[in-house]
């Protein structure tokens, strides 16, 4: 459930992107050719034959200009708004779609807007659900069909850690459990089900850590039921513990 504050940060996100959208509608000539100049001088920096995509050392100078870092997860958020095909890649239409819908036709202005995007992930679930779906896109390799462990693992502790949002709830370090799980007992490639599966998991443990949603005859990836039986094995193991420890202290 949203606190007072997250509502009223959700009403101001809200309203700062309706906002835009209304400076957006001034002056659409001017804003398209600057648009179009802005995005011709990152695209020249790759000096590529390519009219329409601004390539990785484009994207790294861009990124650079704006002030973010790469490992920032907020370049996943942006990266989703142009529609990029993958990473180190972004397209015209998108590119030039995005800022002319928040109105923000240069550099200067699209820093404005940062704040905003980073927050995000955390204050807009459809934009938390969208770039996280996304994310997979960006991470497939030409012509894969599914990432690799080694892959997936960065770009969920990307997505799912602070300031993104935190896959933690009182009593299970869900995202630390997880990467454990899977690189002790999976290890395998992360197909595009077992990706968008995991984000259902993951926010319905945010909402329920107690995981009474959960029921194994549940249409859930095999390996999201075996991870359910290895967070209740660790939740006993944190219990007897706790209760070994108790009665260490009693003794004493």
């Amino acid at each position: 459930m949203l606190t007072c504050d997250a509502n009223y940060e959700w009403w101001m996100t809200d309203s700062y992107y309706n906002s835009a959208k209304l400076k957006a509608g001034a002056n659409d000539a001017s804003t398209m050719q600057n648009l179009d100049q802005l995005f011709n001088h990152y695209r020249d920096i790759d000096k590529s034959d390519e009219t329409d995509v601004i390539g990785v050392e484009g994207c790294m100078q861009y990124f650079a200009d704006l002030g973010v870092d790469l490992e920032e997860p907020v370049v996943l958020v942006i990266l989703t708004e142009f529609n990029a095909p993958t990473m180190g890649e972004v397209p015209r239409q998108g590119f030039v779609d995005c800022w002319k819908r928040l109105g923000a036709a240069e550099i200067a202005a699209q820093k404005d807007h940062l704040p905003i995007l980073r927050a995000s992930l955390v204050t807009r679930p459809d934009t938390f659900k969208s770039t996280y779906k996304h994310t997979f896109k960006l991470a497939l390799a030409p012509t894969q069909r599914s990432i690799s462990l080694e892959t997936a693992l960065p770009y969920w502790r990307l997505l799912l850690t602070a300031p993104s949002l935190a896959w933690n709830t009182p009593t299970t370090p869900w995202l630390d459990w997880f990467a454990e799980y899977l690189e002790t007992r999976w290890k395998k490639g992360v197909s595009k089900d077992l990706w968008e599966q995991t984000g259902v998991f993951v926010q319905k443990s945010l909402e329920d850590e107690s995981m009474g949603w959960w029921s194994e005859d549940g249409a859930w990836p095999g390996v999201l039921d075996e991870f359910v039986g290895f967070v209740k094995e660790k939740r006993a193991a944190a219990a007897a513990a706790a209760e070994a420890g108790g009665r260490e202290s009693m003794e004493l």
